[in-house]
């Protein structure tokens, strides 16, 4: 197999279709999601707030998101690759891939079809680079080489890949590795791709999960699907047939949703989920159109919804500039499927996407602050490094710091209740105090709990608190203990705090 991967750099600003953008940054939820090389060049990047790129760069031109227009001018852009090849998958607006091989032997040869791909998408103030390869990743990777793209020879993916730095894994999301585990990797020292390659699978994978497997896949080089291959599947494809033509893009939008809510109802009931997508259409002059969209992840049913509205409105829009009538059918075929992915959710494996409805669905009844998800925070202590926050919600990071008399790593595994009051004593039995100068009166040896005895083995501390002087409860805290005790159950360890005149359990080790 030979893939050609086509892509638009920066396309959500290509999309503005305007013949001179400048420095210009995309923008979502305050922060830059995209940014083009004026911008970048002046030191934009993605995740700025909006206000500190705008003090990099005061005359940085901000446009907010806008998904449906990114999908609807890509699928004209990629309606115009139809005349050059029958195998075309579109992954997201500004990523195309094309099964080169049978295009070259369609047009006589592989750099013929690939000029005639670069020259069907050629528009005025488009910018694109291919990419060549013998497996879908690698062409990806090719594309994006050095901004100008590449052509990898047959056989030769392994050698290409592995001078290329593990980062590249995470800058196209089409390919499926997440950022935070390719910067865990580079954090271990693995600087290149052939250094990925080099590490056993099992122990990627184990280190990993599922993440780790996909990441070595691509940095090996390993074989991919085919390009619009036609699989032996169930037949759970879906059609409307429309009494009056949709010729009007909000009619379009809603036909979308209702049969996109059908072909998910029908992929539920059948336990599956769809990676690839055929969306067809026929319209009043008897034209049929389709267009495949590909997925790493398996499409939501608002995925789904999206996909089809941006075909029908490029569609419509070529329709109407051609006299070619509403549409009078609309069809959702899957080309390819795929059991759900497990996750557990209170007990259930279920699919991440019939997690989130359930969890839409309680938030709806309940109200969105009554189902809370943990992030990590910033403090000292135990329970200030733990925020819970409304599942969904997106808020800053937790600002960095050194914070001074933090507890060190690693953290307690839970929280203890706290009336857990236990008693500390030395060798000779009298109870051990904190100091007013915060230092421990003797040294730990006994440590009771309850009816629970323990030889204490190890400790570190006391760490004062002063801090949240305006929480009463916080300042009645005084000193944190780590301590290590032992009987014959075992070992146990604990994070103790020192308040009101007493010790209790804040944390237990595991």
């Amino acid at each position: 197999m030979r893939v050609a991967a086509l892509w638009f750099p920066d396309w959500p600003i290509q999309a503005l279709q305007e013949t001179a953008v400048g420095a210009c940054a995309i923008v979502s939820q305050h922060r830059v999601v995209v940014c083009n090389a004026p911008a970048r060049r002046a030191g934009v990047r993605r995740g700025m707030r909006v206000r500190q790129a705008q003090a990099v760069l005061p005359e940085l031109r901000v446009e907010e998101a806008n998904p449906d227009r990114d999908g609807v001018v890509f699928a004209e852009i990629a309606a115009g690759l139809d005349a050059v090849a029958s195998s075309v998958e579109v992954l997201r607006p500004g990523l195309v891939i094309v099964d080169a091989g049978a295009a070259g032997r369609f047009h006589g040869s592989e750099a013929k079809a690939v000029e005639m791909l670069v020259d069907a998408a050629a528009r005025a103030h488009l910018d694109a680079t291919v990419g060549v390869a013998d497996e879908i990743a690698t062409a990806l990777i090719a594309a994006r080489h050095e901004n100008l793209g590449a052509v990898v020879p047959a056989g030769g993916s392994r050698e290409f890949l592995a001078a290329q730095p593990v980062g590249v894994l995470a800058a196209e999301v089409s390919l499926g590795c997440p950022l935070d585990v390719v910067d865990t990797v580079q954090r271990l020292g693995v600087r290149t791709l052939g250094e990925l390659a080099a590490l056993p699978l099992r122990q990627v994978t184990t280190r990993f999960g599922e993440a780790g497997r996909r990441c070595h896949a691509v940095a090996s080089a390993a074989p991919d699907r085919r390009v619009a291959p036609e699989l032996a599947r169930p037949d759970l494809g879906v059609e409307e047939v429309f009494e009056e033509p949709l010729e009007r893009v909000d009619a379009a939008a809603f036909a979308a949703r209702q049969l996109a809510a059908r072909l998910h109802a029908t992929l539920d009931r059948a336990g599956l989920v769809c990676v690839r997508l055929r969306i067809g259409a026929e319209f009043e002059g008897g034209e049929r159109l389709e267009r495949i969209w590909r997925t790493q992840e398996a499409l939501s049913e608002a995925a789904t919804a999206d996909r089809v509205r941006w075909q029908l409105d490029g569609w419509l829009s070529s329709a109407r500039a051609g006299d070619g009538g509403g549409v009078l059918k609309l069809v959702l075929e899957p080309v390819e499927l795929a059991p759900p992915g497990d996750s557990v959710l209170w007990g259930a494996a279920e699919s991440d996407e019939q997690a989130k409805r359930v969890i839409a669905r309680v938030q709806s009844q309940l109200g969105v602050d009554r189902v809370l998800q943990p992030r990590p925070a910033a403090g000292r202590g135990v329970a200030e490094r733990i925020e819970l926050v409304p599942y969904g919600e997106q808020r800053d990071p937790a600002p960095e710091g050194s914070w001074p008399g933090r507890i060190p790593s690693p953290l307690p595994a839970s929280l203890a209740h706290p009336a857990a009051r236990i008693r500390l004593v030395d060798a000779s039995a009298s109870d051990i105090i904190v100091t007013a100068e915060a230092l421990l009166s003797g040294e730990p040896a006994g440590l009771s709990w309850g009816r629970h005895r323990y030889r204490v083995t190890g400790w570190a501390g006391p760490w004062p608190v002063d801090a949240a002087w305006w929480d009463p409860n916080a300042a009645q805290r005084c000193a944190r203990l780590q301590v290590v005790g032992e009987n014959a159950q075992g070992q146990r360890a604990w994070l103790l705090v020192w308040a009101g005149g007493r010790w209790s359990v804040e944390a237990t080790y595991t």
